[in-house]
């Protein structure tokens, strides 16, 4: 079930007419309406999907409330290591076992040695990547004492299946999230209009923008051979554009939906194609991932490897983005793009500039020249590697970028754009524009209600225009 169908608008009616009227006034009652629609709409494809989920929410409830409980040291941390065990071990298996049997297989026929080793028909649980993080953060912040166990089932299951993020997030923490489970929670009107503005916005990001993309980026990816430099690089900056309309129209949904039910989710985005380098995009970019690998990868490493100075720093980074690009799939194609991203970092960290956050300045209509050309250079670099995020193999990359790179093909567009495309790509650039605007620090102006009306009406044409046909969001596969 997606966001963006008929289905989900049925579901979705009827689940908020039980929470808000049924349940009114009891949050037990709300929460096992959550749980029991979370369940509906994680197995509405298959029934079975629900079954791990189930499993892994049972193991580590009861996990959380043993750990605290334990007064013993060694005990304990091996309660925390059969729940280490269990997420990344049931995510490792369902999700890269292929994957290695393949990589393996592989590596021997290159030695001459083929291999007798099947792979597996496995069903593989969606949203497993992103519950899985909730669950291991969760154990990992009670072994620390940055929280309690939670000891109502109900709620921590509630958590885990949270209908809006589960399939591809933002990631919440169980420190920030549970604690809304467990009180009452009453309709507030305005929060439910940001919510239904979010969701209002974030519609449009994906069925308009990122969909109307997706037909121009297939194309040129599929045909990449045939094409020329100026084509492929118009290809690489396009599909960049769409998977920030497709993930951030997921994310704004996702929040919009859980606002309508009282609830205040991480962000996920903050204007990140305004970033002027790489640490300052990934400051901005899938921020509840980056947060999370930030807290328990990348800070255990440093202090790990804090001995070795920057150098420290230097590995601390790229293996946090290698497991960054593993988490992402099961394909060498994204351990690379991790890899590259890590190394992205170096300059930063070799100047000393790696933790220093960029600013907006305030009260400038414009950045400057120098803001501009920054922005313009960290765009180009996160494109370009987006490339091999839209390959299907190394090789199909590798392939990509060498016609990128075939400078003697540069002539205009060989690739036909048609005059509604064109119109279509231009409105899409200022719709973009007016939301990265509102990364600068300066105080929005006021608008007219009857150009605000007539913004909105616009903007709702387009969607009923763009609802045929109801394209997953890319985020679901991973």
């Amino acid at each position: 079930m997606i966001f963006n169908s008929i289905a989900f608008l049925v579901f979705f009616i009827i689940l908020f007419f039980l929470y808000w009227i049924v349940a009114k006034n009891n949050h037990k009652l709300q929460n096992f309406i959550l749980l029991f629609g979370g369940y509906i709409f994680y197995g509405w494809s298959d029934w079975r999907l629900s079954s791990y989920l189930i499993a892994a929410s049972a193991i580590n409830f009861f996990l959380g409330i043993y750990i605290e409980k334990s007064n013993n040291p060694k005990y304990k941390q091996w309660l925390l290591y059969v729940g280490l065990l269990q997420g990344i071990g049931g995510l490792s298996f369902f999700k890269y076992f292929n994957f290695f049997v393949i990589s393996f297989k592989d590596a021997f026929h290159e030695l001459g040695i083929e291999l007798n080793i099947s792979t597996l028909n496995l069903l593989v649980p969606i949203g497993i990547s992103f519950f899985t993080f909730k669950t291991i953060s969760y154990l990992l912040d009670i072994n620390k004492g940055k929280m309690t166990a939670c000891k109502d089932w109900v709620a921590f299951f509630t958590y885990v299946s949270f209908f809006p993020t589960i399939l591809s997030g933002p990631i919440d923490r169980a420190k920030n999230f549970i604690p809304q489970l467990e009180r009452e929670r009453t309709f507030e009107y305005e929060k439910a209009m940001i919510g239904v503005r979010q969701i209002f916005w974030g519609l449009f990001k994906k069925v308009v923008v990122a969909n109307t993309l997706s037909i121009v980026v297939s194309d040129i990816f599929t045909g990449y051979k045939e094409l020329n430099t100026i084509t492929l690089l118009f290809g690489a900056i396009v599909y960049s554009f769409q998977m920030y309309a497709d993930f951030c129209g997921y994310s704004d949904m996702a929040i919009g939906i859980a606002r309508l039910l009282g609830f205040d989710v991480t962000p996920n985005f903050n204007y990140p194609f305004m970033a002027e380098n790489i640490a300052d995009f990934w400051r901005r970019w899938h921020m509840s991932l980056t947060s999370w690998l930030t807290e328990y990868v990348f800070t255990p490493l440093s202090i790990a490897f804090r001995d070795y100075d920057k150098l420290g720093l230097i590995i601390s980074i790229i293996i946090n983005f290698v497991i960054c690009g593993i988490w992402h799939g099961a394909n060498w194609t994204f351990v690379l793009w991790g890899l590259l991203h890590g190394f992205y970092f170096i300059p930063l960290i070799l100047k000393g500039t790696f933790n220093k956050k960029k600013k907006a300045v305030k009260g400038k209509l414009f950045p400057s020249l120098k803001q501009v050309l920054n922005m313009i250079g960290t765009f180009m670099i996160v494109s370009l590697t987006l490339v091999l995020f839209r390959a299907n193999t190394i090789t199909e990359g590798i392939g990509y970028y060498k016609q990128l790179l075939h400078f003697s093909t540069i002539h205009p567009f060989s690739i036909e754009v048609s005059t509604n495309k064109k119109e279509t790509f231009i409105c899409i650039f200022m719709l973009l524009l007016i939301d990265f605007w509102f990364s600068r620090d300066i105080k929005p102006f006021k608008i007219p209600r009857p150009l605000r009306f007539t913004f909105y009406t616009i903007i709702s044409i387009l969607i009923l225009v763009s609802l045929g046909k109801e394209e997953s969001f890319i985020y679901f596969k991973f």
